[in-house]
């Protein structure tokens, strides 16, 4: 049990498909192994995309201590789309600023979002216990999805045309026969394992203590991340406050560390008790919820397909937690393969498009190793030369602002930009704004029917057209045009983005109350862009041409 929280045990119970298959392998369309958030949110994805899905995991609850901490705006917007959004904001601790102190003195601060106009926040934090438990409400309330707790993946057999596993279940050992696998089986992936696969990169010596501490403090509601402070003399500590009054505590320990030893309360107590006393919380007294040693690595798998096998978040890449790219990483994963999974499944795009997940997630994998690997090699310097280099940096940030930009406490998650995807078609016109094809759309403030709304709220789960205008009414024409492209489930919906508030027939309307979209999107009377089912630009254009449109819908799933 932690401050506030009692760990739910959830019902194990056989896959309802063995169960009901009368000691026949059952077949079943998808099987995602691993209820952790990236597992949970692959299946709620790929269920709100309507397939069914067998979601396996060995153990019984959530995962213990916070882990998983900080979530950023992009993987928020993400959770929003999977319904646990909302949760997680009301839960958890938002906050903005970040703040970089060089023994007792602060040398500079950041703020996360320095522009309005987004329904969610730049950074929660919240345990990551919090976010599994809503996951597994929100998976619970939908149909296609059945969630068999204490079912352990033991074998698995691919073939070009499904894949066979041996799970070991509450009843006894079963099989079960799937057309795709989803591993989201964390960093060590049995399944990973299983297949003869590895994972590729970097492990680096130092080791770090992480400490959830309960307590009643008035640090604010900021990320803090000392270099060298008097309480921890020659090593690095980051602070980060919690949902419960708890707060997350990393100290550098340095690669001779030992692990066994160091997570012992006795010497962690002393540790906590020094940070607060040179704090001046000399009277706060905290108790001890949970405590770990870890190493940092910077790893991937070559591919993130193998077969009918696709890996996401850790049991595909891990990176070092400062900067935290990991959990974010992985639910940008989920929010690029379901989609893509759904259109294959359904025979409504070529077996290919799954090649584009694993180009798109490997490349944005490689850009958070990149930064990972330069974070960890900031904090923890390995000789003399590279310590010397982060001294004069910190000297020169507390003074200048051109060298904060060379202190590296981690760069925090951003939302990917695949602009360089074969699923994009390139600009046949000039627009001045970065929303280019292959980035993510970004949100505005809208009204709908005089009721204050959002965009990334209409768009998603589905290919939609954005079409601005100044007046809703003057439409008519081009929707008619539009009826060529016929009505199955890949035709784009229409979203009308107005200048001026108004209404059009069997058409939804936005207004664009502040004129950021049109802003943001460098629209003028016309405009029009194709948003892939992840909220990401597939297209744009100056006017509606409908057999272009047609055009890059084929090539966004993969065609």
């Amino acid at each position: 049990m932690a401050a506030g929280y009692v760990y739910p045990h959830y019902p194990a119970r056989m896959a309802p498909q063995a169960r009901d298959s009368a000691g026949a392998c059952p077949h079943v369309p998808l099987v995602v192994v691993g209820a952790g958030p990236i597992g949970l949110a692959a299946a709620i994805d790929c269920a709100q995309h309507g397939l069914p899905v067998l979601l396996l995991d060995e153990d019984d609850t959530v995962s213990v201590g916070s882990r998983g901490l900080c979530y950023a705006q992009r993987s928020l917007e993400i959770l929003d789309r999977l319904g646990a959004g909302e949760a997680v904001v009301r839960k958890g601790v938002t906050w903005n600023t970040g703040r970089v102190f060089h023994r007792q003195r602060e040398i500079y601060r950041f703020e996360l979002v320095p522009e309005s106009g987004h329904l969610m926040p730049g950074m929660v934090n919240l345990q990551q216990y919090y976010l599994e438990q809503y996951l597994v409400e929100r998976a619970q309330a939908l149909p296609a999805i059945s969630l068999c707790w204490k079912n352990e993946v033991v074998g698995i057999e691919p073939s070009a045309h499904g894949v066979r596993l041996q799970v070991q279940g509450p009843e006894g050992r079963y099989s079960v026969l799937a057309d795709w696998v989803i591993a989201a089986d964390g960093a060590r992936s049995p399944l990973r394992k299983m297949l003869g696969l590895d994972a590729e990169g970097k492990v680096f010596n130092d080791r770090f203590l992480i400490a959830d501490v309960s307590m009643h403090a008035s640090f604010p509601a900021e990320r803090w991340f000392w270099f060298d402070p008097p309480f921890h003399q020659g090593q690095s500590v980051l602070l980060h406050r919690q949902a419960d009054e708890v707060w997350r505590i990393d100290f550098q320990l340095g690669a001779d560390a030992d692990p066994q030893l160091e997570r012992q309360p006795e010497r962690v107590i002393p540790r906590i008790r020094a940070m607060l006393d040179q704090q001046g919380y000399r009277d706060v007294g905290f108790d001890l919820e949970w405590v770990s040693v870890y190493t940092f690595q910077c790893r991937r798998m070559r591919h993130f397909r193998a077969g009918r096998v696709l890996f996401a978040g850790d049991a595909a890449h891990q990176v070092s937690p400062f900067g935290a790219r990991g959990a974010n990483s992985g639910l940008q994963d989920v929010d690029n393969l379901c989609w893509k999974l759904a259109l294959v499944s359904k025979g409504l795009a070529p077996e290919s498009l799954l090649d584009s997940y694993d180009a798109e997630r490997a490349a944005a994998a490689d850009e958070n190793l990149a930064h990972s690997t330069r974070s960890t090699d900031f904090i923890t310097p390995k000789n003399p030369v590279a310590r010397r280099y982060r001294e004069a940096a910190l000297q020169l940030a507390a003074r200048h602002g051109f060298a904060r930009a060379l202190v590296n406490s981690g760069r925090l998650s951003t939302a990917s930009h695949l602009w360089n995807s074969p699923l994009n078609t390139p600009d046949a016109q000039s627009f001045d704004c970065l929303l280019r094809p292959g980035s993510p759309l970004e949100d505005a403030p809208m009204e709908r029917d005089g009721h204050p709304d959002w965009l990334l709220r209409h768009v998603g789960g589905g290919f939609c057209l954005l079409l601005f205008t100044d007046r809703a009414d003057s439409l008519r024409a081009q929707v008619e045009s539009l009826r060529a492209l016929g009505d199955g489930e890949l035709a784009p919906r229409l979203l009308v983005l107005a200048e001026q508030p108004g209404r059009l027939a069997g058409v939804e309307v936005l207004h664009d109350v502040q004129h950021l979209a049109a802003l943001r999107c460098d629209a003028q009377e016309g405009t029009v862009y194709l948003i892939r089912p992840d909220q990401h630009v597939a297209a744009r254009w100056r006017r509606l041409d409908v057999a272009a449109v047609r055009a890059a819908l084929a090539r966004a799933c993969g065609h």
